[in-house]
């Protein structure tokens, strides 16, 4: 049964005020926390994130002021504003510190096999125990079903799914997920916040996976089971789909920008889900993820990169036959 605006106590003046939103909490600060944490401290709005240690805290900061260098050189921000964004970004190890917060995005990014999806829990547990009864939790991610992690909640209603995909910064649209107990109130208060930082909600009902992660990685799977028959080399494949159907990079690309890494990830959760053979992660995949080829990040995936641009690629269908 859905829950009503009065069943966990958020005021109908914080839910209908975008404008209330003053404080969020982004639990975990990795490649993509530190995006919306960039996003969110853009619009105005303060931002306090939770990390595992204060050395993770020092190397949060440095990895963001460079990220605002980088947008500085290409004549994308001012100095003053980058000082402004730094300045409204607080890093801790205390949930204590997000006890004031409006709104809490979590956003943790491990490295372990599988879902995570107890680490989640755990999370979800430890922003209810200080956070107030009015204050909405959301998690970023990309296979797993809003309604599991809400079920560990005392308020379940609070719970949303909040999906961003890489490069926030860029990508205009954010997939809003609704739980089976997510409630009216904050669904609509987190379409009102995806326009304060002038996205577009793309409004879904749970599913592991949701619309992008299914589609993008079944596309990218058969772009890997073309390259192993010997069709076409990874570049004419590339090539194929960005001039033939407009896309603005090829599936190969695409797997290099996410990380090989991830996408591994997404596919053994959804196979496991699902069951169904398009999901299964292809041989390539597995091979290259255990090479350490990990995409862009790594300087070698399909392609091998140098300042985070492709100079070749980095391996041949015949290596698979």
């Amino acid at each position: 049964m859905t829950e009503t605006l009065e069943d966990f106590a958020l005021s109908q003046e914080s839910a209908e005020k975008p404008g209330s939103i003053q404080k969020v909490a982004v639990i975990g600060c990795g490649a993509m926390g530190q995006e919306i944490s960039r996003l969110v401290s853009q619009q105005g709005m303060e931002v306090v994130f939770i990390d595992v240690s204060e050395e993770r805290i020092k190397e949060v900061y440095r990895e963001i002021e460079n990220q605002l260098d980088e947008i500085i050189n290409k004549w994308g921000l001012t100095e003053g504003e980058k000082r402004a964004i730094l300045s409204r970004i607080k890093g801790s190890t205390d949930y204590n510190d997000i006890r004031d917060a409006d709104l809490v995005i979590e956003s943790i990014n491990s490295r372990k096999p599988g879902t995570n999806i107890e680490i989640r829990k755990e999370v979800f547990k430890k922003a209810e125990a200080v956070i107030g009864d009015d204050v909405i939790i959301t998690s970023n991610n990309s296979t797993l079903m809003i309604s599991d992690l809400a079920g560990v909640l005392k308020h379940p209603g609070r719970a949303i799914g909040l999906h961003f995909i890489a490069p926030a910064s860029s990508v205009k649209i954010v997939e809003v997920v609704r739980g089976v107990e997510t409630a009216d109130a904050t669904f609509d208060f987190i379409l009102r916040f995806c326009k304060m930082i002038d996205k577009t909600p793309i409004a879904l009902h749970e599913s592991p996976g949701h619309v992008s992660s299914r589609l993008i990685v079944t596309l990218i799977n058969e772009a890997c089971e073309t390259l192993m028959e010997g069709v076409a080399s990874v570049k004419c494949i590339d090539t194929t789909m960005k001039m033939g159907y407009g896309l603005l990079f090829g599936p190969f690309e695409m797997a290099d920008k996410i990380g090989l890494d991830k996408l591994l990830k997404w596919m053994d959760n959804l196979y496991a889900e699902f069951g169904l053979q398009k999901y299964k992660p292809s041989p390539i995949l597995k091979r290259l993820v255990r090479a350490g080829y990990h995409g862009i990040k790594t300087g070698k995936g399909f392609y091998k990169y140098e300042d985070g641009k492709i100079i070749s690629q980095a391996i041949q269908a015949t290596e698979f036959k």
